[in-house]
């Protein structure tokens, strides 16, 4: 796959890179960590292996919540940040090359289908619906 091969040069996954992009989609603010994972465009089953790595590449950081030690809350950081911009242009290089042969109508349809076939599967209230 072509993300993989991208991703891999940064030491990530496709997972991992969702994770970033949704983190930074919320910075400054945080997130809960099953609110994160909620997000992902594939079921994590393991959400804290998955931060776990990217803390260990200060990519992000996790915040236990005083007033509920169960609740942690996740943010991306500088490093996070900066990766994230350095692979804006690849990754959209990588998109184009994937579908850049589809006509603005084709990608459309691409769109509405992929929402419809996800549809069934989210929750009320779903960021995706």
């Amino acid at each position: 796959m072509l993300e993989d091969k991208l991703f891999s040069q940064h030491e990530l996954t496709a997972q991992q890179y969702n994770a970033l992009r949704l983190l930074r989609a919320e910075h400054p603010a945080t997130l809960p960590t099953l609110a994160l994972a909620s997000r992902l465009v594939s079921h994590a089953p393991d959400i804290t292996r998955l931060l776990d790595r990217l803390a260990e590449q200060d990519l992000v950081v996790r915040e236990r919540m005083a007033d509920n030690r169960r609740v942690v809350q996740v943010g991306i950081t500088e490093a996070g940040l900066a990766l994230l911009k350095q692979l804006d242009d690849p990754v959209r290089q990588c998109h184009q090359g994937q579908l850049g042969h589809l006509s603005g109508a084709q990608l459309k349809s691409l769109v509405d289908l992929l929402r419809a076939s996800r549809e069934p599967h989210e929750e009320a209230g779903s960021p995706w619906h």
